[in-house]
């Protein structure tokens, strides 16, 4: 198996909220101006933000072939990937967590709240200098510790005509959890005054995220559930040539115990097949990771590991199964690819992929792995992949309106150009 492991129904959207107001640009040319979409996407770790605001960028740009995107991250590892023409990125200071969970600058001699003010100051000046006419902010209404919030006070102040997009994924944590961490970030009052529209990049019928939280009547019509976010496989020329599961921990920095178990089934088990392609991630590195690669080594080829793959989605096409920790990113994939699924979710820090991957199961979209139900992990694992190629496809679920959310959110962004560009019409 030669393969290098070098390879690297939308709804109109309720009115402004209050403190905005329909001012047509900040120029007199502005009315003709190429359209300015702008992300931030915090990433301190991992490369869900991220790739969710490429994914998004993309479309929205491919459906106009006028409009420029930024994306403002903090992701270390931006540059590993391609982006489409007319998007690109801003890479703000890294941050790093470390074990007791507080932060720290990731290359600076600075301590974390230097590093915040240096970000939130580069944010808004983004802000301010690219003019965007949509501002899409992944995940944390005010941004990483708060740095979100000089720039959207600076858009309301000024009764910028921005309209402000606050995108969450499907599933954010445990409706308790997310509660009080919520609470202590002020997070729902910021959604209240700052954010014009809040998409759902999931259906509220499979799970609604905000469930727990007290949202008043207004912010409920701002809400718009797009569906899950399609991914379109790349052609490459470089596959596997013989049938293969893959293996993919993600981004791989929270991914030692699924891909311990799935090596400790493969050596348990010497007539274990298919072949397993590992794809560590960015994030797996230093001792774990090495210790890793041989023992793969001593499994005779039935596991090959690769370090990275920003392609992720042509080797999950090519499957004839996927193993995986059920990131956002990476279900996306697994409904858009249509591959048989086994997901090893984490339950900490965050019960975000045990919900999703309990959701899906019941509605039989993938089979999950809960290792606190079994005897014997390891075991469970083998007869998941031995089972893996014949197990039936997400498609067999029959969910309707399920990849729609790219088509939902560039009609979205659509509805409000429009709007900006003629005004008295709106």
């Amino acid at each position: 198996m030669p393969f290098s492991k070098n390879v690297s129904n939308s709804v109109v959207g309720a009115d402004p909220v209050a403190g905005s107001n329909s001012h047509v640009g900040h120029h007199p040319d502005d009315v003709t101006r190429a359209p300015r979409v702008l992300f931030y996407s915090h990433d301190t770790f991992g490369l869900g933000h991220l790739r969710r605001s490429r994914t998004i960028a993309a479309a929205l740009t491919a459906s106009d072939d006028q409009m420029s995107a930024l994306i403002i991250t903090g992701s270390p590892v931006a540059g590993r990937f391609t982006f489409p023409e007319r998007v690109d990125y801003v890479r703000l200071p890294g941050v790093t967590k470390r074990s007791d969970g507080t932060y720290i600058s990731d290359k600076l001699d600075f301590d974390i709240e230097e590093t915040t003010v240096i970000r939130a100051g580069l944010i808004k000046s983004l802000v301010e200098l690219f003019e965007p006419d949509i501002f899409v902010v992944d995940k944390e209404p005010t941004g990483f510790r708060g740095e979100l919030k000089p720039a959207l006070e600076w858009l309301h102040d000024t009764g910028n005509k921005t309209k402000i997009i606050l995108g969450l994924r499907d599933v954010l944590d445990g409706p308790d959890l997310l509660l009080e961490e919520w609470e202590r970030k002020g997070a729902v009052q910021a959604m209240e005054k700052f954010y014009h529209e809040i998409w759902v990049y999931g259906l509220q019928s499979v799970y609604d995220p905000t469930q727990a939280l007290s949202l008043s009547e207004s912010l409920k019509q701002r809400m718009i559930w797009t569906g899950y976010l399609r991914r379109e496989p790349v052609t490459r020329s470089e596959m596997p040539e013989e049938p293969y599961i893959l293996v993919t921990p993600g981004g791989g920095g929270d991914g030692e115990a699924m891909v311990d178990q799935v090596l400790c089934a493969y050596e348990q088990d010497p007539t274990l097949s298919p072949v397993a392609l590992l794809v560590y991630g960015p994030f797996l590195i230093g001792d774990a990771r090495a210790e890793f690669e041989k023992r793969v080594a001593n499994l005779d080829g039935r596991v090959i590991d690769v370090a990275f793959d920003s392609r992720m989605e042509s080797l999950m096409k090519g499957a004839q199964g996927v193993v995986a920790m059920g990131g956002y990113n990476t279900f996306c994939e697994i409904l858009s690819c249509d591959t048989p699924a086994l997901i090893v979710p984490r339950t900490v820090p965050r019960l975000e992929q045990y919900i999703r991957a309990s959701r899906a199961q019941d509605l039989g979209l993938v089979k999950m792995l809960d290792n606190d139900q079994e005897a014997d992990p390891v075991a469970a694992m083998i007869d998941a992949i031995r089972n893996l190629p014949d197990q039936k496809r997400p498609s067999a679920g029959r969910y309707d309106g399920l990849l729609d959310g790219l088509e939902c959110i560039v009609s979205r962004a659509r509805a409000m150009l429009d709007r900006q560009s003629h005004p008295e019409q709106a």
